[in-house]
C-alpha cells in the first residue's frame, strides 16, 4: 500500500523536467553566469596585495557584514578570499529564491489550478506528484550547484581550491534545497499558492535577519539562523562541511513533515484553513477594487512590515558606517574633526544609496505579483463572475493595478521610514527624513515604469508575463555588482532602475521624475489598450 503511495513517480519527474525546462535553463544562466563572471572579474579586479587589503577592510566594516556576512578569512588573503565573502550570501538568497518558486508552483500552484486533481485520477500514487516535484527540486539544486562548481574551477581565479570550489557548489545547493523544502511545507500548510509564498518568504526573511543582526554583534550567535550557515563553511581555508549537513539534517526534518502533513489533509485544504468570509459584503467590498485590496490586504500588511524592519536593521548601525575613516590616525590628522565626521556622513549617504536600490526592488516584488495576477485570476475562472455582471474590463484591470501600485509605494516608503527612525537613535547627526525622501522620490518612478512594462507585457503578450521578473533581477545584479563588475553605464541603464541618479547623495532630479512618471502612465494606457481587444484567458 505504501509503495502504491509513490506509484508513478518517476515518470511524474520526466514530465516536470521536460514541463519546466525552459524555465530552469534561465535560471541556471542567470545564476551560473553571474558566480562565473564574477570569477573571472576578480583575476583583474584584484590583482594586487594593496588592492586585497584595501577591499578586505571595507569587508570588515558592519555595514558590509550586514550585507555580505562576516569575513572569517585569516591573512595572507587571495582573491579567492574576498569572492567567497561577497558572493557566498547573496548568491543563497538567490537560490532560497528560486526553491521558493518551483516548490510553490508544482505543488500548491498545480492544486489550486485543478491540475493535481487531473492527475490524481490517473494510475499515480497520493504522494506522487508531492515526490516529482521534491525530486524535481533536488535535481535542479544539483545541477545549479556543478553549473557553479565547473565555472569556479574554468575560471582559474587565484587561491581557489577543487575542494573550495565543490564545497560552494554543494553548499549553496544544501542551502537552496533547505529553503525549498521549507516552501514544500508552507504548501502543506497554506490552502492557497499566495499564502504559501507568504510563509516560505516570511521564514527566510526572518532568518536572513537573524543572520544580518548576529553577523555584526557576535557571529557566533549566527549559528541559529539557517540561512547563516552557508557563511560558516570557511571555504578556501578549513572548508568546513559541517553546515551542509546541518542543512540536509533540517531539509530531511522538513521532507518528513512535509509528507506527513500531505498524508494527512484533503486535495485542495490546508493545515491551516482559509477563514470564511461575511455572509454579506460591507460597504467596503463594494467593488473589484475593494475586492483586490481585500484580498491582497495580507500581503500588503506582511511586505510593509518587513521591509520597515529591514531599513530599521539597516539603519541600526548608521553609527558605525563612517568609524572606518575615525579609527584611521592618519586621516584623523589630515582631515580634521569637521572633515573627518563630514566623510563619515558622506559614506552614509553613499551606503543608503546602495540600500535604496535593493528597497526598490523588494519593492517590485509584491507589486508585479499582483499584476501577474489578473491573468492567474482570469484563468483559473475566478473572474468570470465579475465579467457576468455589469462591470468593465477597465475597471477590473484598473482595480488591479491600483492596488499594485499602492503595494510597491507603500512599501518603499515604509522601508525608508524604517532607516530614518534607526538612523536617528543611533547617529550624533543623523541623516534627516526629508533627505532620505530623496531615495524614496527617486526611486519611486522606477518602480512605476517597471510596473508599467509589466502592465504592458500583461496585456498584449499574456504568455511572455514570465520575463517581467528579468527586470528586477537584472536590475539588483547590474547595479549592486555594477562597479564590482565593472558594468559600463549603459548596461546598468538598460533597466528604469539605472536610470536614477545617486539619491540620496544627490538631489532627485525632478524634470527626469516627470518625464518617467508620464512614461508610466503611457505605458499603462497602452497596456490596458491590449488587455481590452485581447480575448479572455481561460483555462
Amino acid at each position: 500500500m505504501k509503495r502504491n503511495n509513490y506509484q508513478q513517480s518517476g515518470f511524474l519527474t520526466r514530465f516536470n523536467l521536460r514541463r519546466d525546462w525552459f524555465l530552469i535553463l534561465i535560471w541556471l544562466l542567470i545564476l551560473g553566469g553571474l558566480m562565473a563572471s564574477v570569477a573571472f572579474k576578480f583575476n583583474d579586479l584584484y590583482g594586487t596585495p594593496t588592492s586585497i587589503a584595501s577591499i578586505v577592510s571595507t569587508l570588515k566594516m558592519p555595514a558590509m557584514v550586514s550585507l555580505f556576512g562576516a569575513f572569517v578569512a585569516k591573512p595572507p588573503y587571495t582573491r579567492a578570499d574576498v569572492f567567497a565573502s561577497e558572493m557566498v550570501v547573496f548568491m543563497a538568497l538567490f537560490m532560497a529564491v528560486m526553491n521558493i518558486f518551483f516548490a510553490v508552483r508544482n505543488t500548491r500552484g498545480e492544486e489550486s489550478n485543478g491540475m493535481l486533481e487531473l492527475i490524481r485520477s490517473h494510475a499515480v500514487g497520493k504522494q506522487s506528484p508531492l515526490l516529482a516535484a521534491t525530486l524535481e527540486l533536488f535535481l535542479i539544486n544539483l545541477f545549479v550547484g556543478l553549473v557553479y562548481f565547473g565555472g569556479l574551477q574554468v575560471s582559474g581565479m587565484h587561491g581557489t581550491s577543487i575542494e573550495g570550489n565543490l564545497l560552494i557548489g554543494l553548499g549553496l545547493a544544501t542551502s537552496g534545497f533547505m529553503f525549498g523544502s521549507t516552501a514544500l511545507l508552507m504548501a502543506q500548510i497554506s490552502d492557497n499558492p499566495r499564502g504559501a509564498t507568504m510563509l516560505s518568504y516570511l521564514f527566510l526573511g526572518v532568518t536572513y535577519l537573524i543572520r544580518m543582526v548576529t553577523d555584526v554583534e557576535n557571529a557566533d550567535l549566527t549559528w541559529w539562523s539557517p540561512f547563516g550557515w552557508v557563511e560558516k563553511m570557511s571555504i578556501y581555508h578549513e572548508n568546513n562541511w559541517l553546515p551542509v549537513i546541518f542543512s540536509l539534517v533540517l531539509t530531511i526534518v522538513l521532507l518528513f513533515l512535509t509528507f506527513y502533513a500531505s498524508r494527512h489533509r484533503d486535495v485542495d485544504a490546508g493545515l491551516i484553513a482559509t477563514r470564511g468570509g461575511r455572509k454579506r459584503a460591507t460597504v467596503l467590498l463594494s467593488g473589484p477594487f475593494s475586492l483586490v485590496l481585500r484580498l491582497d490586504r495580507l500581503s500588503l500588511i506582511v511586505w510593509i512590515i518587513s521591509l520597515a524592519i529591514l531599513g530599521i536593521s539597516y539603519g541600526s548601525i548608521f553609527g558605525t558606517v563612517g568609524d572606518l575613516l575615525k579609527t584611521n590616525p592618519l586621516m584623523g590628522s589630515l582631515l580634521g574633526q569637521s572633515a573627518l565626521n563630514a566623510a563619515g556622513r558622506m559614506i552614509a549617504l553613499k551606503f543608503a544609496a546602495l540600500l535604496m536600490i535593493v528597497f526598490a526592488v523588494l519593492a517590485t516584488v509584491p507589486s508585479v505579483q499582483t499584476l501577474l495576477r489578473i491573468n492567474g485570476d482570469e484563468r483559473k475562472g475566478w473572474l468570470e463572475q465579475l465579467h457576468a455582471k455589469a462591470v468593465s474590463r477597465a475597471k477590473i484591470f484598473s482595480s488591479y493595478a491600483a492596488v499594485a501600485f499602492i503595494i510597491g509605494t507603500l512599501s518603499l516608503l515604509a522601508a525608508v521610514s524604517g532607516i530614518w527612525l534607526a538612523n536617528t537613535t543611533v547617529m550624533d547627526d543623523p541623516l534627516s527624513f526629508a533627505r532620505l525622501c530623496r531615495g524614496f522620490l527617486g526611486y519611486l518612478p522606477a518602480l512605476y515604469v517597471i510596473l508599467g512594462i509589466s502592465v504592458l507585457i500583461i496585456g498584449w503578450f499574456p504568455r511572455l508575463q514570465t520575463i517581467i521578473w528579468a527586470l528586477p533581477v537584472y536590475g539588483l545584479i547590474s547595479l549592486y555588482f555594477g562597479n564590482l563588475m565593472n558594468i559600463p553605464d549603459w548596461a546598468q541603464k538598460i533597466t528604469p532602475y539605472g536610470w536614477i541618479n545617486d539619491v540620496p547623495v544627490k538631489s532627485v532630479d525632478w524634470p527626469q521624475f516627470t518625464l518617467m512618471m508620464v512614461l508610466a502612465v503611457i505605458l499603462f494606457i497602452v497596456g490596458f489598450i491590449g488587455y481590452r481587444h485581447r480575448d479572455l484567458i481561460e483555462n
